[in-house]
């Protein structure tokens, strides 16, 4: 936490820099960058402080927070209703916040459409504080209203990509585009190895270790948990030394993933604290789309990747927006290429769960095909030090 204290005569005031972001993945690329902007302001001599839209990680490594966004956060029509007026209240606060304290800099992670409503507010009340957008909304990947391209040029000064295709599109739309490399790529340098996780959590050698990551969204344990959980329950009937291993993304999901746990019968143990050492220890994932993907990826464990929405979104979608992407998955998005199964919407069936996973853990050729892919893939991200890259960039931008 930052506290306003006074300061001495003559003592500069500190670079006041404004960071937005929602949901569980925001908040950890948040927290990482916040750390990294300290440990680059402290070896400059450059005094901060950080006040933020995020979550818990965000505090922790330093920021004030001005809301809690980890929890606010949807995709789809549906699914986004609960959230407009928690939304809207935010970006109020937000707003107020930013005209009463003019920070010196804002950092835009991700959050597509909160972002782009403080991006443009400031941009018409505060056109000399500079934005930048770490991680912008994937509109590389598909962008069905080109507006939210434009605009996301728009309002940015400085675009820090993590993807390289992301760098290349946003070039060609006129942005100012660093590429500084994906952000996992340091966190994975405080994983601990296989067989150290394993044996943090008491994992025989023999022992089947399969990690379940099923939600970090509310409507994900409504649409991605009961499929989940009936795959496992299948695998564990072909597979009877089979352990699955829960990582509990957030409090409110620990009610709903406990019941399941018990109605399904599985030999499963929720994690609330060692989330690194069973994505470690792994010899293979379930998991819903999204950043956690890639770090299953970096760690080298076969991976079976699925998502669904409401039928009326997915319908409206496809019928009146022709949604259509080449991939969901952050490994395929990187090499553009299956590198990883994916199954969306009415593919993510438990019997299409459980065909790929068991083909990911029996079949040694298809096994030695996937982590040979993650190899390549890993060549696309960058070296590590991304985050303090991303880090210099920003203060730069200061310090003009």
């Amino acid at each position: 936490m930052v506290l306003n204290l006074p300061l001495p005569p003559n003592t500069p005031s500190p670079f006041r820099i404004f960071i937005s972001t929602g949901e569980v993945s925001g908040d950890l690329q948040g927290s990482l960058l916040i750390e990294a902007l300290h440990r680059q302001a402290n070896a400059t001599g450059i005094k901060l402080e950080i006040v933020a839209l995020g979550g818990e990680r965000m505090a922790g490594a330093g920021a004030t927070l001005l809301g809690n966004t980890s929890a606010i956060g949807s995709v789809g029509l549906l699914e986004s209703l609960p959230y407009i007026l928690p939304t809207l209240q935010v970006q109020r606060q937000a707003k107020r916040y930013l005209r009463e304290h003019p920070p010196d800099l804002i950092v835009l992670i991700d959050y597509m459409g909160p972002n782009l409503a403080i991006g443009s507010y400031v941009k018409r009340h505060l056109p000399a504080v500079p934005v930048v957008f770490y991680i912008a909304p994937q509109m590389w990947v598909w962008s069905p209203f080109p507006r939210y391209t434009e605009q996301i040029v728009s309002v940015t000064d400085r675009l820090l990509a993590i993807f390289p295709e992301e760098a290349r599109y946003f070039q060609q739309q006129g942005a100012t585009v660093s590429w500084v490399g994906h952000p996992l790529v340091d966190r994975l340098q405080t994983f601990p190895s296989r067989e150290q996780a394993r044996a943090n959590l008491g994992i025989d050698k023999d022992a089947i270790a399969i990690a379940l990551l099923p939600a970090s969204r509310q409507q994900e344990v409504r649409y991605l948990l009961p499929a989940i959980c009936e795959a496992a329950q299948q695998i564990q009937e072909k597979l009877p030394q089979a352990h699955f291993w829960i990582p509990l993304s957030l409090e409110k999901f620990r009610r709903p993933i406990e019941q399941a746990i018990e109605d399904y019968g599985l030999r499963a143990t929720l994690v609330t604290s060692q989330s690194q050492d069973v994505l470690a220890a792994a010899d293979l994932a379930i998991a819903k789309s999204g950043t956690v993907n890639l770090e299953i990826a970096l760690l080298n464990v076969p991976l079976v990747v699925l998502y669904r929405v409401h039928p009326f979104t997915y319908w409206v979608a496809r019928r009146l927006f022709n949604f259509s992407i080449p991939f969901m998955s952050p490994p395929n998005l990187v090499q553009m290429q299956p590198i990883v199964p994916e199954l969306l919407q009415e593919q993510a069936t438990p019997a299409n769960i459980v065909r790929e996973a068991l083909e990911l853990l029996l079949d040694e050729g298809r096994r030695q095909q996937t982590l040979k892919a993650y190899q390549e893939m890993r060549s696309n991200l960058g070296d590590v030090g991304v985050c303090d890259r991303a880090a210099q960039s920003i203060l730069q931008m200061l310090s003009k």
